[in-house]
């Protein structure tokens, strides 16, 4: 994949990523409008499928709605790069397909606008703006086919209507 980058700072919580007056639905309709409102109002103006989240540590810190990840995915983001991601929303972003990797290095030489390419399966990022590539740990092939799938949901669809 390869996208354009929006990058943040440190502590990007759920609260900003999608406000609380906006989580009274669960659809992408209802909160893809609203990605990343409180942080930066231009966001879901200018992010276009396939662009990327750069951000600094603990990124989707705070409750731990599902909505968070669910609006970022719906906004068109195709991964989040962050130095470390709070659990639940590490998690929540598994569970719904939203590719995510921590790499501190990445973070430290991609700089907002720039574009990056990044291949999940053997987790490298490439600045291809300039001259810059990381490794990130890659999934375990397990977790990278739900991702793959679009997520937890449907990867147990997928696997039940198989065992039948």
């Amino acid at each position: 994949m390869e996208g354009r980058v929006f990058k943040y700072g440190d502590n990007v919580d759920t609260d900003v990523i999608i406000p609380a007056r906006y989580c009274t639905g669960f659809t992408v309709a209802e909160l893809a409008p609203h990605a990343l409102e409180d942080l930066d109002a231009t966001f879901v103006e200018r992010v276009k499928p396939g662009d990327i989240i750069v951000a600094g540590r603990n990124f989707g810190c705070g409750s731990s709605r599902e909505n968070a990840p669910i609006a970022i995915k719906g906004a068109g983001v195709a991964c989040v790069i962050a130095s470390s991601f709070a659990r639940i929303f590490y998690r929540n972003s598994i569970n719904i397909g939203l590719p995510i990797l921590e790499c501190e290095e990445a973070v430290a030489g991609i700089e907002d606008g720039e574009q990056v390419r990044i291949n999940l399966d053997d987790g490298t990022i490439e600045n291809m703006s300039r001259s810059g590539k990381w490794q990130a740990a890659p999934f375990p092939e397990g977790i990278q086919e739900i991702i793959r799938m679009g997520g937890l949901a449907e990867y147990v669809k997928r696997r039940l209507a198989d065992d039948s």
